[in-house]
């Protein structure tokens, strides 16, 4: 038989009633999405997966706190509405009781996004990054090719 911390054997726990209400709570993750101009959604996630600066890694219930740094990429929610897809470019998240806060330094929800302009802003960055112009920030030009890349991958896995 197994004992846990508190002292309750797995017996115990199967002869336990349930609250099916609050089970469905434990099951969630609060997903706070934030960008320098207020909060731009919030969920009830049963996973989220992230783009970290380090790779992609996912959250479920019930994680253990951390906080780390994000990378231009995809957020993938597994929310009550379906699956949502969000593209960011950086930031932070924290993970601390079951609530993940994300500081993106953007974030555009996927079916919000306007494929003609992220299209544009891909060929921008493309023409620019081939002129050779000694004016040109090539960093700052490679972030915005990354960026238009998102977007559109985000358009792509919507």
């Amino acid at each position: 038989m197994k004992s846990y911390n508190d002292g309750r054997s797995a017996v115990k726990l199967l002869e336990e009633p349930h609250n099916k209400k609050e089970d469905s709570k434990k099951t969630m993750i609060n997903v706070t999405i934030v960008t320098p101009f207020g909060t731009q959604a919030e969920y009830n996630a049963f996973h989220i997966r992230l783009p970290g600066s380090e790779g992609d890694f996912g959250v479920l219930p019930e994680h253990i706190p951390f906080l780390t740094t994000l990378r231009i990429g995809l957020i993938h929610l597994d929310t009550t509405q379906g699956k949502i897809i969000w593209a960011v470019s950086g930031g932070f998240v924290e993970v601390l009781n079951n609530k993940v806060t994300i500081l993106a330094e953007s974030a555009e929800q996927a079916e919000q996004i306007d494929r003609e302009r992220a299209e544009a802003a891909l060929q921008r960055a493309q023409k620019r990054l081939s002129e050779n112009n000694p004016l040109i920030d090539i960093d700052r030009a490679k972030s915005a090719l990354l960026r238009a890349v998102n977007r559109l991958n985000a358009l792509k896995n919507y």
